[in-house]
């Protein structure tokens, strides 16, 4: 059986119960319900809002450095601090918090397997109790531009056919039957479709039940057996984002594909850019 290709990327959830006290080690739990963190949380572990603190709030984009700067410092994280990020949902917004890491170059930066449902599955202890760190002084020194696909580069790469693309939404959302998710309507497109040429593969599909990551093998097949391969330069999108970054992380990190970029623009950027090209299949 094949071994994921960075297995450092990954902590299990006794790793954390052994070592998420240590000092060099900071959790930090990002759940797409924002409440959850106060109902009960890993000890030591800080919260970081999706909503508030992993976006701007006027412009459309990522925090800037100077703002994920100011996050770092906030939560007592260092340059050479081992952050741990966990969340609900099987970790889609904390995989979104570990692709800004990486991008603002962050490298020891880990999920823990499963996140947050596993950890509360296996009758492990929780708290209210929020931690209160010193501060630091965090200044970024890189940005790791070749993560990240930004509206113009995806044009050229559907223009020209040279990469692969990979459509995490679910089926009815790739088909154009729906604009975005029943539950997750305050954001979507002008049109729906699907961008010509992108193979669809749930993120879901990537995990197991428990919310663990399938095995290499498994992962390889599925991604694989669809044409994303590893081949090709690889663009992952979602609708806004985040569900891509769980992919990317899939790819680039399990997988160990070279050369994946997350279109965080996604689907809500595209279907709504005059005279972009959308296939469609209703």
């Amino acid at each position: 059986m094949a071994e994921y290709a960075h297995p450092e990327s990954l902590v299990s959830t006794g790793w954390v119960a052994e070592h998420g006290g240590d000092a060099n080690v900071r959790l930090v739990e990002v759940d797409v319900d924002t409440s959850a963190y106060e109902q009960g949380h890993i000890a030591g572990a800080v919260t970081w809002n999706w909503q508030s603190q992993l976006q701007q709030n006027v412009a459309r984009d990522i925090v800037s450095r100077q703002e994920m700067e100011g996050l770092l410092s906030g939560s007592g994280i260092s340059p050479d601090t081992t952050i741990v990020l966990y969340g609900d949902n099987n970790n889609w917004f904390a995989a979104w918090a570990f692709w800004q890491l990486r991008y603002y170059g962050h490298q020891d930066v880990r999920l823990m397997n499963g996140g947050r449902v596993l950890w509360l599955a296996e009758n492990r202890p929780t708290t209210t109790d929020v931690p209160s760190y010193p501060a630091t002084n965090y200044s970024i020194t890189t940005e790791n531009s070749d993560l990240r696909a930004l509206r113009d580069y995806v044009l050229q790469a559907v223009n020209s056919g040279s990469h692969a693309l990979v459509d995490v939404r679910s089926p009815d959302e790739f088909s154009g039957a729906l604009n975005a998710p029943p539950n997750l309507p305050q954001e979507g497109s002008q049109r729906n479709g699907h961008i010509p040429g992108a193979a669809n593969v749930p993120w879901g599909q990537a995990v197991n039940e428990d919310g663990t990551f399938k095995s290499a093998d498994e992962l390889s097949e599925l991604y694989g057996g669809r044409g994303v391969d590893g081949s090709r330069e690889t663009i992952a999108y979602c609708r806004i984002g985040e569900r891509s970054s769980h992919t990317w992380f899939v790819l680039s990190q399990l997988l160990g594909y070279d050369n994946v970029r997350n279109y965080d623009g996604s689907w809500t950027e595209w279907g709504s850019i005059v005279g972009a090209p959308i296939a469609r299949d209703v």
